[in-house]
């Protein structure tokens, strides 16, 4: 389909003046549609839809970062202390220091939580990342669990291993597994951006 300069200078001037619509469309030099569309300037692109957090939000969001930033360094102390329970070569003051980083690990668990948790609710609207927001936060809450399961195992726990002792170990070996899978999830390495 071909547009004659003359047909496209009489829509334009034609829409400014309607008197002036009567011209004849057919005369002049022709110019290919394809030529046409070339010329024009493209359409504006389509802006993703735009959410809007609101500033206690961000709030949380810094307090559940902080708190993802101790994480790792809990379950390493964590872990350590527990090794050496398990091996029965621990000091007298390693039990209590595992049951206070172990109740470290517990606050942690239930900041995190709370503010993860409300933090997804406030953005379960927006599709940006949604899929791994999710992701992250059934991932965590399976920890949740695990650790639970760990505290709850920890009273027949004792000193030099057997059954309980390394039940209690697995699981929470598992869960801090399981959470800094969630963990590694919400870091760039991951991000399609």
């Amino acid at each position: 389909m071909d547009l004659t300069l003359a047909a496209l200078a009489a829509l334009t001037f034609a829409s400014a003046n309607p008197a002036a619509a009567a011209v004849d469309l057919s005369v002049g030099p022709r110019l290919p549609v394809a030529r046409l569309s070339a010329a024009l300037p493209a359409p504006p692109a389509t802006r993703d839809s735009v959410f809007e957090y609101s500033s206690f939000y961000y709030k949380r969001l810094t307090v559940h970062r902080w708190g993802s930033y101790t994480m790792l360094p809990l379950f390493a102390t964590q872990y350590l202390l527990g090794r050496k329970l398990y091996a029965g070569t621990a000091s007298s003051g390693t039990k209590d220091t595992h049951q206070l980083v172990a109740a470290g690990v517990a606050g942690l668990f239930a900041v995190n939580t709370t503010t993860g948790l409300w933090n997804l609710w406030d953005g379960r609207k927006d599709p940006k990342d949604r899929r791994r927001r999710f992701t992250h936060a059934a991932f965590m809450l399976v920890a949740d669990a695990g650790f639970v399961t760990t505290g709850l195992l920890a009273g027949d726990a004792d000193q030099g291993g057997g059954g309980r002792a390394s039940t209690h170990r697995a699981v929470a070996i598992s869960s801090m597994a399981v959470s800094t899978v969630g963990w590694l999830m919400m870091t760039d390495l991951f991000r399609k951006d």
